[in-house]
């Protein structure tokens, strides 16, 4: 952090309502925000500008929610439905947002120069704390989707201090191996690039019946997201390198994710095997698997119900969403049994003997071989406050959380 002192930030844009209509009007998964509270900014880092469109502003300690979409999208093709599902707006009115659009695939980005050299995955992850640091956030929970959710954890991986908790869809840990380079490089050249992308987002039963959704991703992403800077930055995650993460216990000295960790992925998704890879890598007692059925290759759009139910519970398992049942509009979520099923194996291990749930700072806690016990609700407060003691067998038992909940 110490050489990203000196950064320059233009003035920042409000976001208005009907801005680029022409280009959005025609897709419903495109769309615009309900009100004026977005504000743009253009962040300069170490590796180029970075576009963040951004709500509200930091409350104490808590968290921002900070997201990173897939290639071949931005945060409006990604994740506006999610978003603006009722009660995830409900749940998120109390943090501030921060979405984050890779470089030069936001609206209306101008095509990069000839031989410009597109960031490398680690580098887009090295650009994130100039975010952090220009908007003042002390640590974030991070959602990502793909190749959004491969930053976001290369990102806790060489700044573990500035993330509290990660939701990671259709994430892949893997590397392309040469069958597999050879493979898009093919594609490539019998395909077009939005359908190359296509084949990466949805599974293929949703491409052989080109659904609805289908058709409209097809058509938002050779419309809307330049196709020039779309290439630079699908041939920079094709080109990615192993996550290099490791079960802890399996190899000397194993680096994971220290944060809690809920995977997700959709049945029948392109990116199912790479998901339950990373599941297979991660510390069981800090990470939740969840396989959403019926939601096929982008479940933040297709199930934005579930995943908020889910978002809801993980928050609640770090201590952020006490009292959050007076804040939800009516009617309340209704969890489902297998939805049920997960909040109780995830909060299992981390509630102490006769005590609350333990809060996000557990996360940094157990570093130092503590555990952490909320105090007040952190929704109309701060961050939770800890009390630490020692780790016991009794108290903390080695609960495996990793499991697939189909709902």
């Amino acid at each position: 952090m110490a050489g990203l002192q000196e950064l320059r930030f233009p003035e920042e844009k409000p976001l208005l309502r009907g801005q680029d209509a022409t280009e959005l009007e025609s897709s419903d998964a495109f769309l615009l925000a309900a009100d004026t509270d977005w504000k743009e900014h253009d962040i300069e880092t170490p590796y180029g500008l970075l576009h963040v469109v951004i709500r509200g502003s930091p409350k104490g300690n808590r968290p921002a929610i900070l997201t990173y979409h897939d290639v071949g999208l931005n945060h409006k093709l990604c994740f506006n439905t999610f978003f603006n599902f009722e009660d995830m707006q409900e749940i998120t009115k109390h943090f501030v947002v921060c979405h984050v659009d890779a470089p030069g695939q936001q609206v209306g980005a101008s095509q990069f120069p000839q031989g410009y050299q597109f960031p490398s995955m680690e580098q887009l992850a090295a650009m994130l704390p100039s975010v952090v640091q220009h908007f003042g956030f002390k640590y974030v929970i991070g959602i990502g989707v793909g190749a959004g959710a491969y930053v976001l954890a290369k990102f806790a991986l060489i700044f573990p201090d500035l993330v509290e908790g990660l939701v990671l869809v259709n994430i892949d840990p893997n590397g392309k191996g040469w069958i597999d380079w050879a493979a898009t490089k093919l594609s490539g050249l019998t395909s077009t690039l939005p359908d190359t992308v296509l084949s990466h987002l949805f599974s293929q039963e949703e491409l052989v019946n080109n659904t609805e959704l289908v058709q409209s991703y097809r058509q938002q992403i050779g419309n809307v997201v330049n196709q020039a800077n779309l290439q630079l930055f699908w041939n920079m995650y094709n080109s990615r390198r192993d996550l290099d993460i490791n079960r802890p216990g399996t190899v000397p000295n194993a680096k994971t994710l220290r944060c809690p960790v809920m995977l997700v992925v959709g049945d029948n998704a392109p990116a199912e095997d790479g998901v339950v890879e990373c599941n297979s890598k991660l510390d069981p007692t800090t990470t939740t698997f969840l396989k959403m059925a019926d939601s096929g290759g982008l479940p933040q759009v297709t199930q934005p119900g579930k995943l908020t139910e889910a978002f809801k519970y993980f928050l609640q398992g770090m201590g952020y969403i006490h009292g959050l049942h007076h804040v939800v509009s009516p009617p309340p979520l209704h969890p489902s049994p297998a939805l049920s099923s997960l909040l109780v194996a995830y909060l299992k291990d981390r509630r102490l003997s006769g005590g609350a749930v333990p809060s996000a700072s557990m996360t940094r806690l157990a570093r130092s071989r503590t555990a952490s016990l909320t105090s007040a609700s952190s929704v109309d407060g701060s961050r939770p406050q800890a009390c630490t003691h020692s780790e016991s067998s009794e108290g903390l038992g080695q609960v495996n959380h990793t499991m697939e909940v189909s709902c």
